[in-house]
């Protein structure tokens, strides 16, 4: 485990693959938060959506997954991984995050991504993604209260590098 708890953050895959098509604001964004002493972790969901895409996905999103998977040691992304019980916890809530509407039901690996940040105890989780951005707060907040788990709060990569400048 990391020696500061709040300098992690928790990438979505959407931020590996805009690291993949070499995107001037992840980049950035990866460089701010590293020479501030982050680290940039990612889930085993992410992962997973990763290899699907690989093997999976269309040409395009082939190469922008395996580049990813690729290079996501470089770029200095670290995988956390998850025991069998947390991994138990993190698949409850996100069904929970489904079953209350916080998130549309064809969104789980979302709310999956986002339930193992919590569960990993990390503070933020930089997303592009509108499903999870777009959440309320506070519904949001109180599911984490109900079910003793850590925030995990869904904030865009821009957003965290105007907080930095």
């Amino acid at each position: 485990m990391a020696a500061n708890q709040k300098k992690r953050l928790a990438l979505d895959t959407n931020l590996l693959l805009d690291l993949a098509r070499e995107n001037d604001f992840a980049h950035d964004f990866r460089g701010v938060f590293q020479t501030a002493n982050y680290s940039l972790l990612a889930g085993p969901t992410v992962f997973r959506e990763l290899g699907f895409a690989v093997i999976w996905g269309r040409d395009a999103e082939r190469v922008l997954a395996s580049t990813a998977l690729a290079k996501a040691a470089k770029w200095g992304v670290l995988a956390f991984h998850l025991t069998s019980l947390d991994q138990a916890i993190a698949e409850r809530f996100a069904q929970r995050l489904l079953e209350t509407r916080l998130l549309p039901m064809e969104e789980y690996n979302d709310a999956l991504i986002l339930a193992e940040a919590a569960v990993e105890n990390v503070p933020l989780l930089v997303t592009s993604d509108h499903h999870l951005l777009d959440m309320d707060e506070d519904t949001l907040a109180l599911a984490f209260t109900e079910a003793h788990l850590s925030a995990a709060h869904p904030v865009h990569p821009k957003a965290l590098l105007r907080a930095m400048r």
